[in-house]
């Protein structure tokens, strides 16, 4: 089966479901990097590939100045009906992280969620490194579930891999050393790594909705099939996993690095 290319901005044609049902970083997450002094009150956070806000918003709760930057304005809208509807403030800015228009030293921690893989690793790195000040902090984090023997996970990307055989992210085991090659370069310091796994519980709609704004499926490009294997998974849950919530394995991963 041909698949077209996938871009970022596609996931702008599941804004919707993205906003509902990709659930974003757990409490956990925020708590660990407060004891690390990120993420606290007065601090500037750039939230680059910020999606719908969700780490923006997160830093937000805790007091911080957070600004959210994305290439996908319908993402970016969910973001913001997101923040109102919770109460939040988050400046949002259309842009790339690779080359954004703003000013020089003006953020003392940037984060990327999720997002690193879509971005041009080096150039990326090198601008969020003019981007912050001084003792700045680069957090790039990912959020994703796990693969286990039998588990929901598993045969969903198997079905994945059934209509888009050419998907390149199936496999994941969640951890990219491989970003610290882009952030030695760059001239970061104190580059440390870490992960830790978390049940997420999700019921059978919202499962379904997660998956729907995956990028293997969205790069089907074809709303028909796109129902089909929606429809598909929906009776592969009812009959392998009838029993709601569903307790899905996911890993957090961090690797940060400071600027000098």
């Amino acid at each position: 089966m041909t698949v077209p290319s996938f871009s970022p901005s596609d996931f702008g044609k599941a804004a919707g479901d993205y906003a509902a049902y990709r659930k974003g970083f757990p409490d956990s997450f925020f708590r660990r990097l407060a004891r690390e002094g990120i993420g606290g009150a007065g601090q500037r956070i750039l939230d680059v590939g910020t999606g719908t806000g969700t780490l923006a918003r997160g830093f937000a709760k805790q007091g911080a100045e957070a600004t959210g930057l994305d290439i996908t304005p319908e993402l970016m809208e969910q973001a913001r009906r997101l923040g109102e509807r919770e109460g939040v403030q988050v400046r949002y800015v259309l842009g790339k992280v690779e080359s954004t228009s703003l000013e020089s030293e003006s953020f003392d921690v940037i984060t990327a969620g999720q997002c690193w893989h879509w971005f041009d690793g080096m150039a990326a790195a090198n601008e969020c490194m003019r981007l912050l000040r001084p003792g700045g902090s680069l957090v790039i984090c990912h959020f994703c579930y796990l693969l286990e023997k039998g588990n929901a996970s598993e045969r969903t990307e198997e079905l994945i891999l059934k209509y888009n055989t050419a998907w390149p992210f199936a496999g994941s085991d969640g951890r990219y050393e491989k970003w610290r090659a882009h952030m030695e370069p760059a001239g970061y310091r104190d580059i440390k790594t870490y992960f830790y796994d978390e049940d997420i519980l999700f019921t059978h709609e919202e499962w379904r909705g997660r998956i729907r704004a995956c990028n293997g499926v969205l790069a089907l490009q074809d709303s028909k099939k796109i129902k089909m294997f929606d429809e598909e998974l929906a009776r592969e849950l009812r009959k392998e996993f009838p029993s709601e919530p569903l307790q899905i394995p996911h890993r957090i991963f961090v690797i940060r690095g400071q600027r000098p």
